[in-house]
């Protein structure tokens, strides 16, 4: 039991600073605590596929726009309560996650990630297909009635990120998290085992999906309701996936981390004057994550691992 208490005492540290956050901060400073919300939900779910079962996607940012386009147009199209198209986005982009995980039972290692790559460029130019139905270029707003405030989608990302924290918890502590783990370390041996490999790696994909849906319902109401292509482009999906392997893949105990060196540090690089206003943002976060990968290769996850191996030596 004492080797648990460390865990619930950060847990519940983690969430008493997180309800005293709205009343300290700005509204700007709000909204990217908010935004680190919805990465940590993004960066959770990848983490469950590639962490867990050793599936490769660089294409959650596909999955993110799904969850976000559902949103924008149910709220434009039928007023639908915000949070059930939340909801909705679940669902479908789990749906969706099934489909997209069937040629995961072909394919593994970089032609997956090919494949899953493949969709985070293709999935954002939908809309310039579908222009009359979901905005094209120009986007989809939701109705002004609902546009929600920073207070809001802060309250809304933090809410779910801690159901779904609790979720993930829950379904890798049991036989389905036993499965994955047998998948990522072996699959012939998990064959042997008795897992069935069709069913665990597309249900991983569904998850995976399903908690990136919700993440991009709220990143469009973080930007105050909008829905655009150029929002949701590869550099998304890689944002993602950056952030898992910071957190430390095949563990729960760094997404915190992960989300927020992902969700704070494009803004806090934009203001480093390093070659111009353009370009500097992205050099300077290109540089945070390679000092990042040298220093902590596993992640902050396999930093706290070690801390824990020289505390019991």
């Amino acid at each position: 039991m004492r080797p648990k208490i460390p865990a619930l005492t950060s847990l519940l540290v983690v969430a008493a600073v997180l309800v005293i956050l709205p009343f300290i901060l700005s509204d700007y400073n709000i909204s990217l605590a908010a935004q680190v919300g919805i990465f940590f939900i993004a960066v959770l779910g990848l983490n469950i596929l590639t962490g867990y079962t050793g599936q490769i996607s660089i294409g959650h940012g596909a999955f993110m726009a799904i969850g976000g386009y559902t949103t924008a147009v149910m709220s434009r199209d039928h007023g639908t309560n915000l949070v059930v198209t939340m909801l909705m986005a679940f669902a479908i982009c789990f749906v969706v996650g099934l489909l997209v995980g069937l040629p995961a039972l072909r394919l593994s290692g970089v032609y997956l990630a090919l494949v899953t790559f493949a969709l985070a460029v293709s999935v954002p130019y939908i809309p310039l297909q579908y222009s009359t139905f979901l905005g094209g270029s120009g986007g989809v707003n939701v109705r002004d009635s609902q546009i929600p405030s920073n207070l809001w989608v802060y309250k809304a990302a933090w809410t779910s990120s801690a159901i779904l924290f609790v979720l993930a918890w829950l379904i890798l502590r049991g036989r389905v998290g036993r499965a994955f783990r047998a998948i990522r370390d072996s699959e012939i041996a998990a064959v042997s085992s008795g897992v069935e490999l069709p069913v665990y790696k597309t249900l991983a994909f569904g998850i995976s999906a399903a908690y990136a849906g919700v993440a991009g319902s709220l990143f469009v109401l973080a930007l105050n309701g909008f829905a655009q292509p150029s929002e949701f482009d590869v550099f998304l999906s890689l944002q993602i996936l950056v952030g898992a392997a910071v957190a430390g893949l095949g563990s729960l105990w760094g997404i915190l981390v992960g989300a927020a060196f992902v969700g704070l540090l494009p803004q806090v690089s934009s203001s480093v004057p390093v070659i111009g206003a353009q370009h500097g943002r992205d050099v300077v976060f290109g540089a945070a994550v390679i000092l990042i990968m040298l220093l902590l290769p596993d992640g902050f996850a396999g930093l706290l691992a070690r801390i824990r191996r020289l505390g019991s030596a």
